[in-house]
């Protein structure tokens, strides 16, 4: 998720409680191959990960061909354990590029790029995360054109560039594209993602649908806990104490600084306040004294007040 599950929420995620993969933010291929030398050094920040973080592969959304390419060497010689092709992104100005979701109107050029994805990295698996259709559901249609490609996976979001999220996710689909992967006789695993909240609904859906794993999305927003090996199997029951939530949010913070530094805008940061500072008393009023902050130690100082921290013990 851009400007979410970047290389610090990820850092902590792996931490706290790492999944068996994890995908970068989405990242520009047509920046990295034409940006100016800053541009490209920030865009390089989005391709930064710690080793705790494996297996973690390199998402890149372009309909560029030659810079499709170009991405995945470079996500090779960067060590990465694979590449992803966004195929589902219904933002306008990628759409206007003829990338992320407008590929499902473009499948000849979709496999294009999942070739030139391979001639880049032709040890790496590639990947490609798209959905169900463009303005209705075009599976039957759609995932054949990307299979006859042989990607590693296919990552499926149960709803169409239409849908947006605006609608639940429809599971039916993920279970009909196993059946169309398996019809086509395609090695390639096929991932369910769409409204998961929990590691406990996530097994109920790949049994139900017969697919090969669940990606988790909006799930992990401000509960780094949520992969964490020795939870209970009813991980709805788990409930981090209000001073590991709070305390968990400012080693966060520290880290974007660490990483970012002025890079990228703390407000990037405060997306995470809601969804850490949240689901117990004086959550809103801590929240919106959070939002007038500017630094990770002004984070810091207001937590530490509201957790009665000693003096010495805030920053």
């Amino acid at each position: 998720m851009a400007n979410v599950t970047d290389a610090a929420f990820r850092r902590i995620i792996a931490k706290y409680g790492k999944p068996d993969v994890m995908w970068t933010e989405f990242v520009s291929a047509d920046g990295l191959a034409l940006a100016p030398l800053e541009g490209r050094r920030k865009l390089l920040l989005d391709l930064m990960y710690s080793e705790s973080e494996r297996l973690i592969v390199a998402q890149f959304f372009t309909s560029n061909l030659g810079h499709m390419r170009l991405a995945a060497q470079l996500a090779a010689n960067l060590g990465f354990d694979g590449v992803d092709i966004n195929m589902g992104c219904p933002d306008k100005s990628v759409e206007k590029q003829g990338a992320g979701a407008n590929l499902m109107k473009n499948p000849d050029r979709a496999r294009e790029l999942i070739r030139a994805a391979k001639e880049g990295a032709p040890n790496l698996p590639i990947s490609v995360k798209t959905r169900t259709g463009y303005n209705r559901p075009d599976l039957e249609n759609w995932l054949p054109e990307i299979l006859k490609e042989e990607p590693a996976a296919v990552i499926v979001h149960a709803r169409t560039r239409k849908e947006m999220s605006k609608v639940p996710a429809r599971w039916e689909f993920v279970k009909r594209a196993v059946e169309i992967r398996n019809e086509n006789k395609s090695k390639a695993l096929i991932l369910g993602n769409g409204d998961v909240l929990n590691l406990d609904e996530a097994r109920e859906k790949a049994e139900e649908t017969g697919c090969d794993g669940i990606m988790l999305g909006r799930a992990i927003f401000g509960n780094p806990w949520l992969f964490k090996p020795d939870y209970p199997s009813d991980s709805n029951n788990y409930s981090p104490s209000l001073n590991e939530q709070l305390t968990i949010l400012i080693e966060h913070v520290k880290l974007f600084k660490e990483i970012f530094g002025d890079t990228k805008s703390f407000a990037v940061m405060k997306k995470h306040f809601k969804a850490y500072v949240t689901g117990f008393e004086g959550a809103a009023e801590l929240r919106a004294k959070l939002m007038d902050t500017n630094s990770a130690e002004e984070v810091e100082k207001v937590i530490g007040h509201f957790l009665n921290l000693p003096k010495d013990k805030i920053a």
